[in-house]
């Protein structure tokens, strides 16, 4: 290095050592104050979990979230694509705008834990009695994304551009789900949104943190097929054609799409059959059965080839049994694709929250996601945050079953994920 080169460096040098103590104060200050509403943050998420509601009905919740809102003096729309609710904070300094987003629905599930907080809301879902519960962890994003905007808000003098954050309904209820009706109602316009950020809780150690540059999670489309045969008496098959043999036949013949006619070699893929119903008596073959799955695959043209190969399978195994097969895919959420440039700059970031040996780049899971459609939007970064509480099994008590469980002491941690990703992409810059 040449002298006057030197000489610009040492000039320059004490501007720089301010800016990064400005900058490590700023993310201390977000730590302490994360710390600080700890207790609110828990009340928060067992209010929420319960109080669970479905996809579409979130109006408790949205209030909550609404009123928390306002009573930071942020500007807050609601109904947004349903019952969404975006809110706008403008910092003290100009700069990118950020997207933080949470969803806030539950699901047609049976709580099975233990807890001072359990759900004993009922409903009816697909005609049948069971519980709702928040299975999948969303009321801990709420709560997470409440106390980010409470922190945030509390730096705005000190934030260099603007944070959106989006509570988003319905992400449990793929084709449609929340994120598209809340991007048509303007969401992510005025301002316009430069980067989105997510996260999903699941098993694992808690605070453990991983994310990976490129596909994160599947494409999730939705499967219906309609077997129809000819009802007879059950003690005389042969006078009838029994749909429910054929249909059996048909959810074993699917496994073999997965196991025997893709290469899995080019990225995981699954087919899910969820439900199988047909039939009101033990000695009534019936006219027909229905069924419902999921298809997941990270890659598009599996995603095709996967489609045209349960078709030809469902109706196939049909004509063979001497029954017909209607068979109807949905093509639901996209690939949510983390952007590599967002990614390789917010990386360093979480892995100083998450601290020494807790973070890792992570593998693309075939769980599906609306967030897809937020980055499909503008740049996206989702994020995965470990909650199982130690002691528990986290193959037991994994996201949508019965046992989920979600250590509360994960939430501060995920509201220093939220706003240290905000604040250090307002202070970068904009992905070019």
């Amino acid at each position: 290095m040449h002298a006057r080169q030197i000489a610009v460096v040492l000039a320059l040098f004490p501007a720089m050592l301010a800016a990064q103590q400005r900058t490590d104060a700023l993310q201390a200050d977000i730590d302490r104050r994360a710390a600080a509403i700890a207790a609110k943050l828990t009340a928060w998420r067992h209010d929420i979990h319960e109080h669970p509601e479905l996809s579409n009905e979130e109006v408790r919740t949205a209030k909550l979230v609404a009123d928390h809102l306002r009573s930071l003096g942020l500007e807050v729309r609601t109904n947004v694509g349903g019952h969404g609710v975006v809110a706008v904070l403008r910092g003290g300094r100009p700069g990118p705008v950020v997207g933080l987003r949470a969803e806030m629905d539950a699901l047609p599930v049976l709580e099975q834990v233990d807890v001072p907080f359990k759900s004993l809301v009922r409903t009816r879902y697909n005609g049948v009695e069971t519980g709702v519960m928040h299975a999948c962890g969303h009321d801990m994003h709420v709560a997470i994304l409440m106390g980010t905007a409470e922190v945030l808000t509390e730096m705005k003098a000190q934030l260099p551009g603007t944070v959106v954050f989006l509570f988003q309904p319905a992400e449990e209820l793929p084709p449609v789900g929340g994120a598209g009706p809340m991007i048509a109602a303007g969401a992510m316009d005025n301002p316009k949104i430069d980067a989105v950020f997510g996260l999903h809780v699941g098993p694992g150690p808690v605070g453990a943190v991983s994310a990976i540059a490129g596909s994160t999670t599947a494409a999730a489309d939705g499967l219906r097929i309609v077997v129809h045969g000819r009802q007879t008496h059950g003690a005389f098959p042969s006078a009838g054609v029994d749909p429910i043999v054929v249909g059996a036949q048909i959810v074993l013949g699917l496994q073999t799409i997965i196991s025997r006619q893709v290469n899995l070699g080019t990225a995981p893929a699954v087919v899910t059959i969820g439900a199988f119903q047909g039939g009101l008596r033990e000695n009534i073959i019936p006219d027909s059965v229905w069924m419902i799955g999921t298809v997941r695959t990270l890659d598009e043209g599996m995603r095709s080839l996967i489609h045209e190969r349960i078709k030809r399978t469902a109706e196939g195994i049909a004509q063979s049994g001497g029954a017909t097969a209607d068979v109807a895919i949905t093509r639901g959420y996209d690939v949510t694709t983390n952007d590599t440039s967002l990614t390789a700059k917010m990386t360093p970031t979480l892995r100083r929250v998450a601290g020494a040996g807790m973070f890792s780049t992570g593998t693309p899971s075939l769980a599906g996601e609306d967030f897809s459609r937020f980055a499909n939007k503008a740049p996206g970064l989702f994020i995965s945050l470990s909650v199982t509480p130690a002691g528990v099994d986290p193959l037991t008590a994994t996201n949508h079953s019965t046992l989920f469980q979600g250590d509360d002491r994960a939430l501060p941690i995920g509201v220093r994920l939220m706003a240290n990703m905000a604040l250090d992409y307002m202070r970068l810059g904009r992905v070019q």
